[in-house]
């Protein structure tokens, strides 16, 4: 399988990218909603010392990632008979994926920076963990999320209509494997 994508399916490098986000970023809400409903202050700091390293691994990737598509490669062009309307969809979708990691990420530092609690998380400091309701970035976190939740079912339905329902094999161009390219109808 070739690096780089071709007209038809995605390189190793795109695709790697977006395996290693997908889950990163179901790691990272998996552990972030674990945060907010924990009551036990060690169970978490513990917890957030998971979240925001997993977070900030997904900001830099989606940075290597737009890095990637606007100085290394190029996208597969959609699917011949795919409407303009799903098209455009997955572009609106994937382009809120990004509003939303990069507001989630920039909130997430201001939530750590105003309350001072980096230290605990990162570097084990004892102390009382702020309340982070208390501290205005958690407002858009809290939304992020919720919105990246939504972005997710969108996504994954999306994938699963055109694999099960269309069967027009564009679930193919996001896996390994196959350096055949993905044949149009």
């Amino acid at each position: 399988m070739p690096a780089k994508s071709t007209n038809t399916n995605y390189g190793a490098v795109a695709i790697s990218i977006h395996w290693i986000s997908a889950v990163l970023i179901i790691a990272a809400l998996i552990s972030g909603f674990r945060a907010a409903n924990a009551t036990d202050l060690a169970v978490k700091v513990q917890v957030l010392s998971v979240h925001a390293p997993l977070a900030i691994a997904v900001v830099f990737l989606m940075l290597g990632r737009l890095a990637w598509w606007w100085f290394a490669d190029k996208k597969p062009s959609p699917l011949a008979d795919t409407p303009n309307w799903q098209h455009k969809s997955a572009t609106a979708v994937h382009r809120l994926f990004y509003i939303v990691i990069f507001g989630m990420g920039a909130s997430g530092i201001g939530m750590l920076i105003l309350s001072g609690a980096g230290p605990m998380i990162f570097g084990g400091a004892e102390g009382q963990l702020p309340d982070f309701w208390n501290f205005k970035p958690r407002i858009p976190h809290a939304i992020g999320a919720r919105l990246m939740v939504i972005l997710l079912f969108l996504h994954i339905g999306a994938a699963l209509y055109h694999h099960f329902i269309l069967r027009d094999g564009i679930l193919k161009r996001m896996r390994f494997g196959s350096d055949k390219g993905l044949v149009e109808k």
